[in-house]
């Protein structure tokens, strides 16, 4: 279905310049692999699907000079204009590309694809890239090897119910029978997103779709329980720095013709 989740409508919507502010960058690395993992240059066309407020489509703006985004929610097109005014943002869902047959050469998706995962989907995307065209996957996920990392995690999941999450996997099954994409190739870089607790925590977690749509007295206590674990944990307690782990999962997705 192309229908955008509820959780993203309303979590994204109200929380557009909160999610600029609060999720991570990438790491450098990123860079070389879109340009000979995913073979993007200047002369390529490339589309950002699910480019929310363009984090990550400053990451390929240097890279090409013919690039498209496609977001669905009108609040992130609005923030996303603002901050990359020369870049064509346009309404769109991965069910629906509004792009012609063959006029993509990558299409990429970060921190996104687990919205829409489906046979459709993939489709879609298969019918808008080239022949030998290349779909890329990229994902910061959380080290929660780290104890108040994995802490978060307990703070925040008993509110996801059923919003599509990386952690589960299911944006795995639509590769599985796929006559579209070969299976994902997986590149991973280490990263760390530093900056205050303000920052890297508090606006990263309220910025989570499914708890920026929380009613306010749900939102109000994970906020309570973010500012305790900041206050008191000896790792994050007085630290005007904090560096909060990840590694980024980057994946090849190779068009089948």
């Amino acid at each position: 279905m192309s229908v955008v989740h509820n959780a993203a409508q309303v979590g994204f919507s109200t929380q557009a310049a909160t999610y600029t502010q609060g999720r991570p960058d990438y790491p450098d690395e990123l860079g070389h692999w879109l340009r000979h993992t995913l073979g993007i240059d200047d002369q390529r066309s490339v589309v950002d699907l699910g480019a929310g407020t363009g984090k990550f489509t400053r990451l390929l703006e240097p890279l090409t000079e013919c690039l498209i985004a496609v977001e669905p929610v009108e609040a992130m097109r609005r923030e996303f204009a603002r901050g990359l005014p020369r870049i064509a943002v346009i309404d769109g869902t991965a069910q629906s590309l509004p792009l012609a047959d063959g006029s993509v050469d990558a299409l990429v998706c970060a921190q996104a694809f687990h919205w829409f995962a489906d046979d459709t989907a993939l489709a879609e995307i298969h019918r808008v890239l080239v022949p030998g065209g290349r779909l890329g996957l990229v994902w910061n996920v959380r080290d929660e090897s780290v104890d108040w990392v994995a802490e978060i995690t307990r703070i925040i999941t008993p509110y996801e119910g059923d919003t599509p999450r990386f952690h589960t996997g299911q944006w795995r099954r639509p590769f599985q029978d796929s006559h579209c994409f070969g299976q994902p190739e997986l590149t991973c870089f280490n990263y760390h997103h530093s900056g205050s607790a303000e920052t890297v925590i508090m606006n990263r977690f309220l910025s989570v779709s499914f708890i920026a749509a929380l009613p306010e007295a749900e939102k109000a206590e994970v906020t309570a329980q973010l500012r305790e674990l900041i206050q008191t944990h000896p790792a994050l307690r007085g630290r005007e720095v904090v560096e909060f782990p990840y590694q980024t999962q980057a994946y090849l997705c190779r068009r089948l013709d």
